[in-house]
């Protein structure tokens, strides 16, 4: 391809694969450790390892790449990290498996086998995602590549843990956490996904130990009541307040247990007194150390009931549920059973039913560590973005739990805790110790639990630039200008790292944080590939392009709405891919090249009227997109340049200056129309560019008169001289008068290639001077015959269509163009179908039942249909008049 032209159609493949290895062995993604110009900086949210390219990742790293190109354009001194996640129990998990499929498991190979066999994972598949994300263009600093448990990463993380165990932020100490019997280790709350489902709640008679009388209780899960050790009612509730102090017997086990008061209790839930087992409920393990009362475990790490059981013994705990209900019958001490519905707590990486269990797990006290990450965000040092979120982020800061950080897997990094055998006292050290900081002695042996994958997540801002060193790296980019991710990771992620950035650094980690919704279907569904209407982002570039497949995802992200997504959606902007590269195409064949092209710019003076709104226009549009993104209005920016490029440049200015490229005016007009288009042209594609970065670096490499790659080339400020209100005014006018003829075309049935005859009634004198100056211009882009101009006419013109362009009527003369039998046939033809159609809309809308089952998107498409069918006919009604009154009045 030579320098000065482009291939007649746009191949993404073949432009992608030419300048991305370009711009990365240039160094253009590289951020330079000192440098005067003002930093910026992004982390990238560190995909899983064990991660593919899906929708959700594409919208965060195209975001992000937005942002980082726009920056870097604008003169900053950019770094976008990019690493991953070791993501602790996935990871594992995915090497078990394959294990499994060899017939061993990881006790086989015993616990650093197993680590060498992730890490060999690890190397063979943990950089897939990476190089996806090179696909779609990210611009991120490969040179700077981290992983959670790289040597400086772990560093840090044992740096973290001994200093908040100092600072008497981290303890040790038995308490019910969440447990997944399959995962086999504790999971925070923030792990846990709630699904309502349905199931059931039985009655229970617990009979008073006297013999005299009985309480009944409400609970849905009766296997647990093996480990009851209490029975507790409201203090409030009259009907109970006898019976606290009294002893019942505990069904099936004939365990004397007490009846206790307790405010948690509600009297509306049952019957108004419940079960009290602390080793299987939170709040009844809470309820235990406020009364003193005894926690008896009875299920092991499988959910399978222990010696503490009884008879239930080795049953896993749906079958003990089954034969506990089984025997509460035969011994007449289930009064009933009924539906009920609630929520059941599923492990997010299993989805097995977790099980509240009572173990010695590591926690980080984060009460304190949360009031300064409040107070950053209510202070304005770290805006979240939407501000909506604001309020969701406060209320669970001030609801929040101690945070259990310990796992029992063998994949992460390993708790820098040493028990000794010998004194039965801990050292915790960043190092490996020689012995025992107590007694000396040697007998030592490192916990052998795991630190949650969110721990390390935690600290990625600053551990990634170098902490604990005081890096070149952490003092020119730390606290990062921003951080892109989902709303859903709020509270896993991004509060986590406020209160870590704040303890370590004392600063905030991230002065903005952009919180983007879920990617969902047309319909607003999830995705998911077991409903099929999953996209598959690297299938979508291959066929339309990275930069089609980007800008459909900005152009779909508003602030707090969800982005709906689909194949044709993408398609849709895959055309204005080549509409952009055609209207390269054709300005190329026009734009000189070589010296010529070096010529001294026209003066402002020397544009035409049409090239002094284009730079107008541009101006706007410059400034616009500009404060879009400076304030992460993404979908606002996208609007802004399809609108100025797709029907202001294209539609418009380049049809405007045809008559002056194509020879009907001036030399010095059409050098001044050719700069005005050169300049335009290239200005265009550096706003386009953080969007669409392939195909504007190919055209800019063709159309600017500038050394280098557009990426690093300044991105376009506004310029207070070209703003031109009048020929903003006067064009506005002259594209009605053509709007005017168009519609009437439509209207009519005229076809676009017969040339019109029309009368242009202007009173004001200003406006007939400006229509005949640009009599040329419109003749040509409303295909006129003649254009006849008049201050005022006495009796208005015969067998004529009007239309109004602002103080100007346009009259287009209809005699001989049409057939009107003809032509009305085919309007009363028309308006009769859509009469039809309007009447079946009509009747969906007004069905009740439709519209209270129908999904809101549906109903929406429907009345969306219902406005347009009916616009429609008031259109083809207008016109079927006209032709009645020309019937009657016989003009």
């Amino acid at each position: 391809m030579e320098k000065d032209t482009l291939n007649k159609s746009y191949e993404p493949r073949e432009v992608e694969s030419r300048w991305y290895p370009y711009w990365k062995e240039s160094g253009f993604f590289h951020g330079e450790d000192k440098s005067k110009q003002k930093p910026y900086s992004i982390v990238i949210p560190p995909p899983n390892v064990t991660g593919m390219l899906h929708m959700g990742h594409a919208l965060n790293n195209t975001l992000q790449d937005v942002m980082i190109r726009f920056r870097r354009m604008q003169g900053y001194n950019t770094l976008w990290m990019p690493g991953t996640d070791h993501a602790g129990i996935a990871t594992q998990n995915v090497v078990e498996q394959d294990l499994a499929r060899r017939g061993q498991t990881r006790h086989d190979l015993g616990r650093e086998k197993f680590i060498e066999k992730v890490w060999e994972w690890k190397k063979k598949y943990g950089g897939i995602i990476l190089n996806q994300l090179e696909k779609l263009g990210c611009s991120c600093d490969w040179s700077r590549e981290r992983f959670t448990m790289d040597e400086g990463l772990s560093r840090a993380v044992r740096e973290v843990f001994v200093r908040l165990y100092r600072d008497e932020l981290i303890y040790r100490g038995d308490y019910i956490v969440n447990w997944c019997p399959r995962c086999h280790t504790a999971i925070s709350d923030l792990e846990v996904e709630f699904e309502e489902e349905k199931g059931g709640l039985w009655y229970i008679r617990y009979p008073f130990a006297d013999g005299k009388g009985e309480v009944v209780v409400a609970t849905t899960r009766p296997e647990t009541m093996l480990g009851d050790t209490a029975v507790a009612v409201n203090p409030g509730d009259a009907r109970y307040k006898d019976l606290v102090g009294k002893t019942v017997v505990l069904p099936l086990m004939d365990k004397k247990i007490p009846v206790i008061a307790d405010d948690y209790v509600s009297i509306e839930f049952g019957t108004g007194a419940v079960k009290i087992t602390p080793s299987c409920d939170p709040n009844d393990f809470a309820m235990a150390q406020r009364h003193d009362i005894e926690i008896v475990i009875i299920m092991d790490g499988s959910a399978v009931i222990n010696e503490n059981g009884g008879p239930y013994r080795g049953q896993d705990r749906y079958s003990a549920r089954k034969n506990v209900i089984e025997d509460l019958k035969r011994g007449n001490y289930l009064v009933r059973e009924e539906p009920y519905t609630h929520n059941v707590g599923r492990c997010y990486r299993c989805k097995t039913i977790i099980e509240p269990a009572i173990s010695k797990q590591w926690f980080v006290k984060v009460k304190p560590l949360a009031k300064a990450a409040t107070a950053a965000v209510v202070k304005g040092k770290t805006r979240i973005i939407p501000k909506m979120w604001e309020g969701t982020y406060y209320d669970w800061m001030d609801n929040i739990r101690d945070w259990c950080i310990s796992r029992q897997i063998w994949w992460g990094h390993r708790i820098p805790v040493w028990y000794c055998d010998d004194c039965g006292g801990m050292t915790v050290s960043t190092d490996v110790p020689d012995g025992c900081m107590n007694c000396k002695g040697t007998s030592i042996r490192q916990d052998e639990d795991v630190l949650d994958t969110w721990f390390s997540s935690a600290l990625w801002p600053f551990s990634t630039l170098g902490w604990p060193d005081d890096t070149d790296t952490l003092r020119t980019f730390y606290p990062t200008s921003l951080l892109v991710t989902g709303f859903d990771i709020l509270f896993f992620w991004v509060a986590r790292m406020m209160m870590m950035g704040l303890y370590i650094m004392k600063d905030v980690p991230f002065q903005d944080v952009y919180l983007h919704a879920l990617v969902r279907d047309e319909q607003g569904d999830k995705m998911s590939k077991s409903k099929g209407n999953s996209i598959d982002p690297l299938l979508m570039i291959d066929k339309f392009g990275a930069d089609a497949f980007r800008f459909t995802l900005t152009a779909f992200t508003a602030q707090g709405r969800d982005v709906r997504m689909s194949e044709e959606r993408i398609e849709g902007y895959r055309n204005f891919v080549n509409k952009i590269w055609n209207a390269a195409r054709f300005s190329l064949m026009h734009l000189p090249s070589g010296e010529k092209a070096s010529s001294v710019p026209p003066k402002r003076d020397d544009y035409g009227l049409f090239d002094r709104w284009i730079l107008d226009r541009m101006n706007r549009t410059v400034s616009e997109v500009t404060r879009h993104l400076d304030e992460y209005r993404f979908n606002e920016a996208t609007a802004t340049l399809y609108q100025f490029v797709w029907h202001e440049f294209c539609d418009w200015y380049l049809e405007w200056i045809k008559p002056v490229l194509y020879g009907k005016a001036t030399e010095g007009e059409k050098e001044a129309a050719l700069d005005a288009l050169r300049k335009v042209l290239v200005t265009a594609v550096k706003l386009l560019h953080p969007f669409m970065p392939f195909v504007t670096e190919e055209i800019y490499q063709r159309v600017s008169l500038e050394e280098g790659s557009i990426m690093v080339s300044p991105f376009p400020v506004e310029d207070g001289a070209l703003a031109d209100e009048k020929a903003v005014s006067d064009v506005t006018l002259l594209q009605n008068i053509v709007t005017a003829v168009r519609n009437i075309r439509g209207e009519m049935n005229l076809a676009p290639s017969k040339k019109l005859r029309i009368l242009a009634l202007a009173p004001d004198e200003k406006d007939r001077a400006l229509i005949q100056s640009a009599l040329l211009y419109l003749n040509e882009l409303a295909n006129l015959e003649s254009l006849e101009l008049a201050g005022e006419i006495g009796e208005e013109p015969k067998q004529v269509a009007m239309g109004v362009a602002g103080s100007v009527k346009v009259y287009v003369f209809l005699e001989g163009m049409i057939d009107f039998s003809v032509e009305k046939a085919r309007l009363e033809k028309e308006i009769a179908k859509i009469a039809r159609d309007l009447q079946v809309v009509s009747r969906k809308l007004g069905n009740r039942d439709f519209r209270e089952k129908a999904s809101p998107e549906i109903v929406e498409k429907e009345e969306k249909k219902f406005h347009a069918l009916r616009e429609k006919n008031q259109v083809l009604e207008g016109a079927l008049n006209r032709l009645n009154e020309w019937e009657k009045s016989g003009k």
